[in-house]
């Protein structure tokens, strides 16, 4: 008889040690749900006011889409927002090869690399193959680097109407790299298409950052007085 309450004591006492390190683990995994849920709004709200910058900067009646910053704020969120002209970055799609060249050296390519990837496009226009459809396929071809791909990719574009970028809206990378001259932004003509960088920041660390390509020419059906062409978050 004892030796049977003995044996029920050991099972009792086993199964509350299995219940309890059970419910220590569902304790640590709401936890987790809850911390996760409390970083997904507050990112969220982040990002929403990334959004906020954008349709703010848009609405005003000026701007210079020359890269520089303009400070904004929304609710309890500072925003950082930037409009940069397509026009100022190399076109790929008619660039002429040295410039290609020269922007790829600029950018930390070797001559090599340089040499591959602008050969790459050249075969492309030959070929008469497609154009490209997004920044993206950039990355495919040859010689490239995710390093010289990241250097590249703020300084060229798929949305311009020029052989050689406007001095106006070029980055200082980009001037020195084509020996460009210096011209100032304002009053000149952005283009139709722009690309805009929004940074929002909120208390307690909390950061999103958006940057969207956008064409000021909308689309019939949109009550919106852009249309987005490149989005990247």
């Amino acid at each position: 008889m004892k030796r049977q309450r003995g044996a029920a004591l050991l099972l009792v006492l086993w199964v509350l040690a299995l219940l309890s390190v059970l419910l220590g683990g569902l304790a640590g995994w709401v936890q987790l749900q809850s911390r996760q849920a409390l970083w997904l709004g507050q990112h969220t709200r982040t990002q929403l006011a990334a959004q906020a910058g954008i349709a703010m900067v848009m609405a005003q009646p000026h701007w210079v889409a020359d890269g520089r910053t303009v400070a904004l704020s929304f609710d309890d969120a500072r925003v950082q927002v930037s409009l940069r002209s397509e026009r100022g970055k190399l076109y790929l799609i008619n660039a002429a090869a040295d410039d290609l060249t020269r922007l790829a050296l600029a950018c930390g390519a070797t001559p090599v690399q340089a040499q591959q990837w602008v050969k790459a496009l050249e075969a492309r226009r030959r070929q008469g193959l497609a154009p490209f459809r997004v920044l993206e396929e950039v990355r495919q071809l040859p010689g490239m680097t995710q390093a010289l791909y990241s250097q590249l990719l703020p300084e060229i574009t798929l949305w311009s109407d020029l052989d050689r970028p406007d001095p106006a809206f070029a980055s200082p990378l980009m001037r020195k790299a084509l020996n460009l001259p210096s011209r100032n932004a304002e009053g000149a003509d952005p283009g139709q298409v722009v690309e805009i960088d929004s940074r929002a920041e909120r208390p307690g660390g909390y950061q999103a950052r958006l940057r969207i390509t956008v064409s000021l020419s909308p689309a019939e059906d949109s009550a919106q007085p852009y249309r987005v062409v490149r989005w990247q978050e």
